[in-house]
């Protein structure tokens, strides 16, 4: 803020004429100019934490197996290798053994486990909250 001072001092002019003396007053004007801070501008920040629900759909797997038991009931030959797992397309086939007590011993094979892997996904809707800030700012007067 600026404080102005006029100051303006009386000056006189003396004019001589012939028969008399006349006094004129001339007045000139001066300026001071001066300046002072002043306390009180600044800002003021206001920050505050807002929350708010999402719903997330994520899909899940889920995976299950069914198991078909298919009887065989074949007798190996002596010397016949044991039958191994084998996968056939999208079934994984697991040979069951059991030896039986005949005259010798020999191995038959009675089932056989074809096992099919299936999915399914399944959209499941989550509530989770989650935080943002949020920041305002004010002028101080």
């Amino acid at each position: 803020m600026n404080d102005v001072t006029l100051e303006m001092p009386p000056v006189h002019d003396t004019l001589e004429t012939g028969r008399e003396t006349i006094t004129i007053p001339v007045v000139e004007e001066s300026l001071s100019v001066t300046k002072r801070i002043v306390e009180g501008a600044g800002v003021r920040i206001v920050k505050r934490v807002v929350t708010e629900e999402v719903t997330v759909e994520e899909p899940t797997v889920h995976e299950s197996a069914h198991v078909e038991r298919v009887a065989v009931n074949r007798l190996l030959a002596p010397n016949e290798p044991l039958p191994k797992a084998r996968q056939e397309g999208d079934t994984l086939i697991i040979p069951l053994f059991e030896e039986i007590v005949v005259v010798e011993t020999r191995t038959r094979l009675t089932e056989e486990l074809h096992v099919q892997l299936s999915k399914t996904e399944t959209v499941t809707p989550q509530k989770m909250t989650i935080r943002r800030e949020e920041v305002r700012v004010e002028p101080l007067t």
